[in-house]
């Protein structure tokens, strides 16, 4: 069996990441594509449930996992911890499916330094103007969060250039068909059709 491939889905709040992940999972099965479910200290939101969109950890918890070197990646963010659970990863991947990493560029980095074959991708809003108008039409936010957000995009945004892969999400449908055509195109690069082909391959060229 080949190995997974490892994922990483970077955007600003409010690229529409999240809605292109989960339209992904729901239209392939469990056993082919997954999400990595993170840790965090961070209280959870309404209807958020544990296991399922966070493992939600207390912070003493997250310090021993993290000198046990439990995390493949790991951040502080506004006074709360996430981070990406090795062992976790590492059993779907041996398991041939592929594993999507929601993190940011910092989270990014961190992870290429230490996995040479990560994917990388991120996702452009069509305009600052859309990525406000989404925003706002959350309605969870208040102008001041929302101004925040903005400006901390912009900053996200400048590195774009370190991903491998980029997808504006103008159209919907459009940016989850090319988020699909990576996923395909990795699969179907030599080494890995070699690898899942080789019995084939080996009858093929015999004499």
């Amino acid at each position: 069996m080949s190995l997974g491939n490892l994922y990483i889905i970077s955007a600003p709040s409010g690229a529409g990441k999240s809605s292109l992940i989960n339209a992904l999972l729901a239209d392939l099965p469990r056993s082919q594509v997954q999400l990595s479910i993170s840790h965090t200290t961070r209280n959870p939101r309404p209807a958020e449930e544990d296991g399922v969109h966070y493992y939600f950890t207390q912070h003493e918890e997250f310090k021993r996992l993290i000198e046990q070197g439990h995390f493949l990646e790991w951040a502080e963010v506004f006074g709360n911890y996430y981070g990406t659970s090795l062992p976790m990863i590492e059993r779907s991947l041996e398991q041939g499916i592929d594993v999507f990493l929601d993190i940011d560029w910092q989270g990014a980095r961190q992870i290429r330094e230490k996995v040479s074959n990560v994917k990388t991708i991120f996702i452009l809003p069509p305009s600052k103007a859309e990525l406000e108008k989404r925003l706002i039409g959350r309605g969870q936010d208040s102008a001041e969060t929302i101004a925040k957000r903005m400006s901390e995009a912009v900053s996200e945004m400048s590195h774009y250039n370190e991903f491998d892969y980029v997808i504006v999400n103008d159209d919907f449908q459009v940016a989850l068909s090319e988020l699909k055509s990576i996923l395909t195109a990795e699969r179907l690069k030599q080494s890995a059709q070699a690898e899942r082909h080789q019995g084939l391959i080996s009858q093929l060229l015999s004499v």
